[in-house]
C-alpha cells in the first residue's frame, strides 16, 4: 500500500504550489479580520428591488413578436405604456399575443436619449388619404395637433378631406397648397333630414339662403363652426329631421351592497374626493368596481387579474401585493399625475375628453374590456351608490 500512496502523492504534488505556500494561502483565506464580526451586514440593501439602469430603446413604428413576449415587457422595452400599445394594436388586455406576430409601435415621440432624426424634404407637407385624421397625421410625423393646425388656418372643428394637402410646421396658411378636388364620398346623414350635396363654389351662406335658413343653423345641425371647410361632394344636413323616439339607454342594473361592498365603495369615493374627481368621474370608477370584481378585493380573476379593478401585473398595472391594495387599485384607476403607478398604466384622468365621452366609453378606454357595454348598465345605480356611501 505504500509504494502506491507516495506514487499517487509524487503525481499531484509537482502540479500545484508548494505545500507552504498552500498553507499560508488557507490560511489568508479562513482567518477573518478581527473587527468582522462586529461589522453589521447590509440586509437592508437586499430587500429593495434592484435598481435598472438601462435605459428604453427607441421604439420601431413595428416589432416582432419573439417566443416568451408580453404586452407589457414590449411596452417597458421601448419606452411606452402598455395601455397604449394595446390601442395601437386593437388589442385588449385579455388579448393573447403570439410569436411572429406584428404589433404597430407608433404614436410616441422617441426617447428622449435618442436624437430626433433629420427632417425629410417630403415632411413638410401631408396629403390626406381616406381615414386619415389631424390626431394620427399629428403622430405620424412627429408633431403636435395644435400646431398642425395653427399652420393651415383651422380649428379643432375644422374637416380635412382625402386630397387636401396639409403643411405641418411653420407653412403659412395664407398661401395654402392646391389640392386635386376630393370625389365624392358618403356622408352620414341622419336619417330623415334633407341634405344638400355640396358642389364646387359652394359656401354656408349660399346654401343657407337656398334653403331659407341660417347659417347658424347650418352650423348646428352639422357639427360645424365659422372656421369649418366644406369640400364638393360633402352632404350637408339643412333641416332637422322628425322627432323620433329616443335611442334607448342600455338596461340599467341595481344591487344592494353588503358590509365589505360599502366598504370598498367608500373607499374609492373617498380616493375619488381627495382627487378631486368629479361626481361623473367617481360614479364610472363604482361601476367599474362592480362589473370588474362585483366591488370586491378579489384575490383571483380572468389570467392574472385581481383587485377591485382586476388589474393585470402582467400588463403593467403593478405587482400582485401593490394591485390587492384596493387604496392603491383605486388612485392607480383613476391616474392623473399622483398615479403611483407612473407611466407604466394610463387611468381615467389620463384619458384626454374622458368627461365628454359616454360613460361606458370612458370606463372602457382605461379597462379596455371584452365586453364594453357593461359598464352602463351600472350608471344610474352608480350615482345612487355615490349619494347614500359618499
Amino acid at each position: 500500500m505504500r509504494p502506491h500512496a507516495i506514487a499517487r502523492r509524487s503525481r499531484f504534488l509537482p502540479i500545484g504550489a508548494p505545500a507552504v505556500v498552500l498553507g499560508a494561502l488557507a490560511g489568508t483565506l479562513v482567518a477573518a479580520p478581527a473587527s468582522a464580526e462586529a461589522a453589521p451586514l447590509p440586509v437592508e440593501r437586499l430587500q429593495g428591488s434592484p435598481t435598472r439602469i438601462a435605459t428604453a430603446e427607441a421604439p420601431p413604428a413595428s416589432y416582432t413578436v419573439q417566443p416568451g413576449d408580453t404586452v407589457s415587457a414590449i411596452a417597458n422595452r421601448f419606452g411606452l405604456r402598455t395601455t397604449d400599445v394595446l390601442a395601437w394594436n386593437a388589442l385588449t388586455w385579455r388579448s393573447v399575443i403570439y410569436p411572429g406576430q406584428s404589433l404597430a409601435l407608433i404614436g410616441t415621440a422617441p426617447a428622449a436619449a435618442a436624437p430626433a432624426p433629420a427632417p425629410q424634404p417630403t415632411a413638410a407637407t401631408h396629403v390626406v388619404v381616406a381615414g386619415d385624421t389631424v390626431f394620427g397625421i399629428a403622430g405620424k410625423h412627429g408633431t403636435t395637433v395644435d400646431a398642425i393646425l395653427a399652420a393651415n388656418g383651422l380649428t379643432r372643428a375644422s374637416v380635412i378631406y382625402p386630397g387636401q394637402t396639409l403643411a405641418l410646421s411653420g407653412a403659412s396658411a395664407a398661401a395654402p397648397v392646391a389640392a386635386p378636388a376630393p370625389q365624392p364620398v358618403a356622408s352620414q346623414v341622419v336619417s330623415g333630414a334633407a341634405s344638400h350635396v355640396v358642389v364646387a363654389g359652394d359656401t354656408i351662406f349660399a346654401i343657407a339662403k337656398k334653403y331659407a335658413t341660417t347659417a347658424s343653423a347650418l352650423f348646428a345641425l352639422n357639427g360645424l363652426s365659422s372656421a369649418s371647410i366644406i369640400y364638393p361632394g360633402q352632404s350637408i344636413v339643412v333641416s332637422a329631421p322628425p322627432p323620433v323616439a329616443a335611442a334607448s339607454a342600455p338596461p340599467q342594473l341595481s344591487a344592494s351592497l353588503d358590509g365589505e361592498q360599502a366598504a370598498n365603495a367608500a373607499l374609492i369615493i373617498s380616493i375619488g374626493r381627495q382627487l378631486g374627481v368629479s361626481d361623473r368621474g367617481v360614479a364610472i370608477a363604482l361601476a367599474t368596481a362592480m362589473v370588474e370584481s362585483g366591488m370586491r378585493n378579489l384575490d383571483w380573476g380572468d389570467r392574472d387579474s385581481l383587485g377591485l379593478f382586476q388589474q393585470r401585473p402582467s400588463t403593467g398595472w403593478g405587482e400582485p401585493e401593490q394591485i390587492l391594495n384596493a387604496d392603491r387599485s383605486a388612485r392607480v384607476f383613476y391616474g392623473g399625475q399622483s398615479d403611483p403607478n407612473g407611466q407604466s398604466s394610463r387611468g381615467l384622468l389620463d384619458i384626454s375628453g374622458w368627461e365628454g365621452m359616454a360613460f361606458t366609453d370612458a370606463a372602457q378606454a382605461v379597462q379596455i374590456s371584452a365586453y364594453p357595454d357593461r359598464y352602463g348598465q351600472w350608471e344610474t345605480q352608480a350615482y345612487q351608490w355615490l349619494a347614500l356611501h359618499g
